[in-house]
């Protein structure tokens, strides 16, 4: 997909850049032309950008205002605007169910997954409007879709992210400005990576992602083309989406958690 696409003069800011979806976003993106700050709190975030010029690192906590606000003064100030902020840095907060999870989990995982994007698009937007319009893109998940993907207070987040994605594209009408979310279905990143490590040593690789109509796990790099597709001037008539790439997972969950009584499966 992205061979079409060119940002040549664009510029870029990816959160959770360090691994996962967001090295290969920024790598992506860097490929196509644009400039780009790759931004993370992980310190191996410096290793992305070795390959391509035109790339700065920075760590930063995503969720952090003041953060947030320099990551966006940064980039303008390096690179002369902002045309894409992609706010894809989250946490898993395990799989604590509606019993387990303690109010500091739920803080935590709110904090990154939810404030964080807020933040992202409170500092980002005015910056892109001045350049004349550009994209915010969020991740999301599978599991702000609906039950049955993930843990709860993680779940909780990612739903607020599909509506905060929402309320943003009609509150920026007119200014030039699309938000959109990728709600990603399993892929193997640094947040899934014990799922995948245990699944190979118990031999059970292939069972990865069965749940889906394709029968695979996904990659970071079939994210980062949605992202760059998203972020393109051919996406302009998107906005206000929550756009699933799970490889059919969403079209039917077929897990219940239950706490009391018979599984219903």
């Amino acid at each position: 997909m992205s061979g079409g696409l060119d940002f040549t003069g664009k510029v870029a800011v990816v959160t959770g850049a360090a691994s996962g979806i967001g090295r290969a976003t920024v790598r992506a993106f860097a490929r196509q032309g644009a400039k780009v700050v790759a931004a993370d709190r992980d310190a191996g975030v410096h290793e992305v950008i070795s390959e391509f010029e035109g790339v700065l690192a920075i760590e930063i906590d995503a969720a952090e205002e003041n953060d947030v606000r320099r990551l966006v003064d940064i980039a303008c100030d390096q690179f002369g605007g902002l045309d894409i902020f992609y706010a894809n840095a989250g946490i898993s907060g395990g799989t604590a169910g509606i019993l387990d999870a303690d109010v500091t989990l739920w803080m935590e995982v709110l904090r990154v997954n939810l404030i964080g994007p807020a933040l992202a698009i409170k500092y980002a937007a005015p910056r892109i409007v001045a350049r004349g319009g550009g994209a915010i893109l969020c991740t999301a998940s599978v599991a702000g879709l609906r039950s049955g993907a993930g843990g709860t207070p993680y779940s909780a987040s990612k739903a607020g992210l599909i509506n905060l994605v929402q309320t943003a594209a009609q509150q920026l009408a007119t200014s030039g400005v699309r938000v959109n979310a990728i709600c990603p279905g399993l892929i193997e990143t640094g947040m899934t990576q014990r799922a995948f490590d245990y699944a190979r040593q118990q031999g059970k690789e292939e069972k990865l992602g069965q749940l889906n109509p394709l029968r695979r796990a996904g990659r970071p790099e079939e994210i980062a083309e949605v992202a760059l597709f998203l972020a393109s001037d051919a996406a302009s008539y998107v906005n206000g989406q929550a756009i699933a790439v799970d490889g059919g997972l969403s079209s039917s969950f077929p897990v219940t958690r239950q706490i009391y009584g018979k599984p219903a499966f």
